[in-house]
């Protein structure tokens, strides 16, 4: 009988490994032939046994078939297939190249057998060619990677031109912003109004608004992957583009041809320098002289080095900020008066890694990363009285400055054991420094060369050193033909000097293929988050501040379920229906009455709450041919409900927003001409207002007095008007002899719609029929911007 099972054994093992014998792996990079650059997510399939697979990150890819005869297509949008034939009866090394399409055949062909939406296990996930983003009408011209993402279902801005996403009933902070891999912490210049991204500067762009992958943690609302370009390994090229309100340039090219190549970009405005002029003159006009302006900056750079065929070295960084300052000096006689104003914001990233394939199906990447958001402003003001009777000096400076710095380490691993596998695991370890925000306040005196009255002294509370940290492993695999899941769980952890926390999250995506190529899709996520976002809830002004997880102020956790379909249709529609439910808790707000100008310490300024948030997403989107764009219609309800607000009772977040409908079009008319058109409308967003007012009687320091009290009944009752705006512009293309130059002429809410963007409480003068006058008071709307034309000159070369 033993003989028996060891026989068995022994021919059991013997066809196993028969059997791993008759299978071979072909491996690689696939990348544009014309600038080397490596192509994100291109599909790798085998038209025999209908397997496939997609590159990576880097564009490496792996996928292991039978011994045959294979036929390997490889497609990308926006490039032509490649058809490859061979004989596999090893493992192969096959770095694809891929190449532009030139013609809009060859990109609808292309289109057709790229990886199509349903063939995808996930859901809730959305790329924008950068190529479209570029084409997108704008304000004041300045191209925006996250306004156009404020044009997706389930992603809605926070009011008139501003840059800031709430995806799906979440708030700004809670979206992870990644930039080649590192956190950036404020996405805003100009107070919102236009984002830190050069689009310039970018290559590919990606947003997951739910059925997070267990690779992704940290926030609860959304993963914006940014990554910017390689630079060009074959030829050196440069574009930029000169308008009404910045210029930038950017340049690319090989460091040593097809081995090491760069790319920086940079971005300036310069309203500043064009009005200085008319600013002194206004300063002079009114007895004194002093300059005011502002302007914001940012600058891309990054270098890659291939090592060996193994081994490929990236370094990339990122630094922007944004400026305000008002100097100003009134000289009287032999007296002078000066007063100084400063507010600035601003980003520091950067990131190294190390890409090495340590076997035809294991890829991995160790990053380091380093990541710095600041914000300091300063008031100060100085006097000098000098004449016959007093020789008198006095000066007083306050400065406040708050942000947070971060060092990473992540290692990320692929491994794909077969086509119907395709696993990720590694892990992130972050330190990070809170500073909750510190005054320097200084205040100095003399009188007749005798030092009088200083104060230097330091108010708020000390920077705080918390360790983030989380591992992860994740399968996306076929159990079936028609069956896809993607399953996951993420463990995180976070401490800090008196209070310490973990958290296990499981995440999973399922598609199941319905007759019709109709793909039904499911998902289920959990999420924590560790850092909180303290601000007013009113425009997202930069000192709102990044704080700590404490012992009394608790982590934000999230759960989020979406069930919905997608297909492909004919001609490259992408169309999809999305339902999503969405519970938060330990939400952080200010108390009421409590704000960033309380100098109590921050804990015990807030309030811990609970949100909901629910609805339904329809997208239609076409990515390539003559015309491309999407529709996007979202229905959606959004709660928080705070013990100590609104009576303990749920009220309509300020940016629920129950319809929200965008239609973006992409027209190439000819070669040389290009229209984009958006049209955008939205339910007002919500505010709050006194639902009546009663006349007091009480004391004052001479007797007494009536004063107006407002009564409350309910927090955010009143909605501002439905917001609208049509957006257009039209690219003018030419080649010239050395370089090409393309006119940019766009208006930006082009039939001039009188938006809310705040109202207000005012008392105006009516008659009172008796010919005489009363005063009566009224509920003022305020709008921003009108029709706003610009016009940009852009060249490439």
């Amino acid at each position: 009988m033993k003989k028996v099972i060891t026989s068995i054994a022994f021919l059991f093992m013997a066809i196993l490994a028969i059997q791993a014998q008759e299978n071979f792996t072909i491996s690689g990079y696939i990348e544009d032939a014309e600038s080397g650059e490596y192509l994100i997510s291109a599909n790798v399939f085998e038209g025999n046994s209908k397997l496939g697979t997609v590159s990576n990150l880097y564009g490496f890819y792996s996928i292991t078939l039978p011994k045959d005869s294979v036929l390997l297509s490889v497609s990308y949008i926006g490039f032509e297939q490649k058809l490859i034939p061979l004989y596999l009866e090893k493992d192969i090394t096959l770095n694809i190249k891929l190449s532009s399409s030139v013609s809009l055949q060859t990109v609808e062909i292309t289109a057709q057998n790229a990886t199509s939406i349903e063939e995808e296990s996930q859901m809730s996930v959305v790329t924008v060619p950068i190529e479209q983003i570029k084409r997108m009408p704008a304000l004041l011209g300045e191209v925006d990677v996250l306004k156009t993402l404020q044009l997706l279902p389930g992603v809605q801005s926070g009011g008139e031109g501003q840059s800031g996403l709430y995806v799906r009933g979440g708030s700004p902070d809670q979206n992870l912003i990644l930039l080649d891999g590192v956190p950036v912490y404020n996405a805003n210049h100009l107070f919102g109004f236009f984002s830190v991204f050069n689009a310039d500067a970018i290559k590919d762009v990606k947003l997951t608004k739910g059925g997070f992958p267990a690779r992704y943690g940290g926030r609860l609302s959304s993963v914006l992957e940014i990554n910017m370009k390689e630079g060009n390994k074959q030829k050196f090229k440069g574009s930029g583009s000169i308008g009404l309100i910045s210029s930038k340039l950017a340049l690319e090219g090989p460091i040593i041809k097809d081995k090491a190549s760069f790319m920086v970009s940079a971005r300036r405005t310069y309203i500043d320098l064009i009005a200085r002029p008319l600013i002194k003159l206004g300063f002079s006009q009114d007895g004194g002289e002093g300059v005011a302006g502002y302007y914001f900056y940012d600058v891309n750079a990054k270098v890659n080095y291939k090592i060996s065929d193994k081994d490929k070295l990236y370094l990339s960084a990122y630094t922007g900020d944004d400026r305000f300052f008002v100097e100003f000096a009134e000289v009287f006689d032999d007296n002078r008066n000066e007063v100084e104003s400063r507010l600035g914001w601003g980003n520091f990233t950067a990131a190294a890694r190390w890409n090495h394939l340590w076997t035809n199906k294991l890829f991995s990447n160790l990053t380091a990363t380093y990541s710095k958001y600041n914000f300091s402003t300063l008031i100060g003001n100085s006097l000098a009285v000098k004449n016959s009777t007093e020789d008198f000096k006095e000066a007083f400076s306050a400065e406040y400055e708050s942000g947070i710095e971060d060092v990473a380490l992540r290692f990320d691993f692929d491994y794909i054991p077969a086509p119907n596998h395709f696993i990720k695991f590694g892990g992130l370890a972050i330190q990070h420094e809170f500073n909750p925000g510190l005054f320097d306040l200084n205040i100095t005196s003399e009188q007749d060369g005798v030092q009088g009255f200083v104060l230097d002294t330091i108010l708020g509370q000390s920077k705080v050193k918390a360790l983030e940290y989380n591992v992860f492993i994740e399968d996306d695999f076929k159990i079936t033909p028609t069956l896809k899941v993607n399953a996951g769980v993420h463990f995180s952890g976070f401490s800090l000097d008196n209070a310490s926390y973990t958290s296990l999250q499981p995440r999973i995506s399922v598609r199941q293929l319905l007759p019709g190529k109709v793909a039904l899709k499911a998902s289920f996520a959990t999420m924590r988050q560790y850092a909180q976002y303290l601000t007013n809830e009113n425009i997202g002004l930069p000192w709102d501040q990044w704080l700590p997880t404490t012992k009394k102020v608790l982590p934000q956790d999230s759960w989020q379920a979406a069930l919905g379909f997608a297909k492909t249709i004919k001609g490259g529609y992408e169309l999809s229906i999305e339902a999503y439910y969405k519970e938060m808790k330990n939400l952080v707000s200010y108390k009421e009455g409590a704000s960033f100008f309380n100098l109590n310490p921050w804990e015990d300024l807030v309030t811990q709450g609970v949100g909901r948030s629910y609805g339904a997403e329809f997208f239609a989107q076409k990515k390539t041919g003559k015309l491309t764009g999407w529709i996007g219609y979202t229905l959606a309800w959004s709660e928080r409900k705070f013990d100590d607000k609104n009576f303990g009772e749920w009220y309509p977040f300020k940016f629920d927003r129950r319809h929200d409908l965008s239609i973006v079009g992409v027209y190439e008319i000819s070669e040389r001409v290009n229209l984009a058109v958006t049209w955008v409308y939205g339910t007002g967003n919500a505010v709050t207002f006194a639902n009546s007012r009663v006349n007091l009687l009480s004391e004052v320091f001479d007797g007494y007095d009536f004063s107006n009290v407002e009564i409350f009944e309910e927090r955010n009752n009143y909605r501002l008007a439905p917001y609208h705006r049509l957006d257009i512009g039209f690219d003018f293309t030419k080649q010239k002899k050395r370089f090409k130059r393309t006119w940019s002429i766009g208006a930006y809410n082009a039939y001039s719609r009188k938006n809310p963007f705040f109202l207000n409480l005012e008392t105006d003068f009516v008659d009172d029929g008796n010919g005489g006058v009363r005063d009566k008071t009224v509920l003022k709307q305020y709008s921003l911007f009108p029709i706003i034309p610009s016009v940009s000159y852009k060249f490439e070369f």
